[in-house]
């Protein structure tokens, strides 16, 4: 176990003791295709000792690009505030030593405090939602960044890896405060998670950007009617690209 020290994240050990390079990683998750369209049974099959196990299809064995790569945690694990105040003291100590592509059409809670993306293929979609003081919700904006960029990658073809590196998470936060801040966005969830599931984006939207504002305007039609934070957000989004497109030159990718 690392020793104490007043940083909440850590550098975090691998089974046999030896620190891990967190950023070493996440360069080898973006380097490395990702095989969204067919889950392979071995986990991931670019890795030294691992292959397409057979029934996989050799015309998907190529893979896409990979836009994000998402790490773990060890130790206190990143629970919302009722999983926490039912296990207090529950911690994650099983160090899984994999990444895994996550499926097309499926969803994930994103935590923006271990991740890495490429810039290129999906950096105007990494905006995290409005939050902090005077908005109300908390303790969602990396949840919503990850899933406006799993739409757009799953639209685009392109992956997302979940998995190694993982990173020692040292002192819970306070579960009546984050309480505070979650509780609107755990009913607003229901909601909003249905609304991605469910969403389609035309094919005449080939850039990160294009998806994105009509993913804003899709946010202004089917949730405003929530709560006005999601009109507030909705036009947020769109500034967030229109400074995107002015400090970034145009790119393979991010042209508009």
């Amino acid at each position: 176990m690392p020793p104490p020290t007043s940083n909440k994240y850590q550098v975090a050990k691998d089974p046999s003791g030896k620190d891990i390079n967190a950023l070493e990683q996440h360069i080898k998750n973006l380097l490395c295709p990702s095989t969204p369209f067919f889950f392979n049974t071995l986990y991931e099959p670019f890795r030294d000792g691992a292959d397409f196990v057979r029934g996989y299809p050799f015309g998907l064995r190529e893979g896409v690009p990979t836009a994000a790569s998402h790490g773990l945690w060890l130790n206190i694990p990143d629970y919302d505030a009722p999983t926490q105040l039912v296990k207090p003291l529950e911690r994650n100590t099983r160090y899984v030593d994999t990444v895994l592509t996550i499926p097309k059409g499926t969803l994930f809670p994103m935590c923006g405090m271990n991740l890495a993306f490429d810039r290129d293929l999906i950096g105007p979609a990494t905006y995290f939602g409005l939050m902090g003081d005077g908005q109300p919700i908390g303790r969602y904006d990396d949840m919503w960044a990850g899933w406006c960029c799993k739409v757009i990658c799953d639209h685009l073809g392109l992956g997302i890896k979940t998995g190694l590196p993982y990173i020692y998470h040292s002192k819970a936060s306070n579960p009546f405060v984050n309480l505070k801040k979650e509780y609107k966005g755990i009913f607003w969830q229901e909601e909003i998670i249905p609304f991605f599931q469910t969403l389609t984006l035309s094919k005449e939207f080939t850039s990160v950007q294009k998806c994105y504002i009509e993913l804003s305007r899709l946010v202004k039609e089917k949730l405003g009617t929530i709560d006005p934070y999601f009109l507030k957000l909705s036009e947020a989004m769109v500034t967030w690209i229109e400074a995107w497109d002015e400090l970034n030159p145009p790119t393979k990718h991010s042209s508009k």
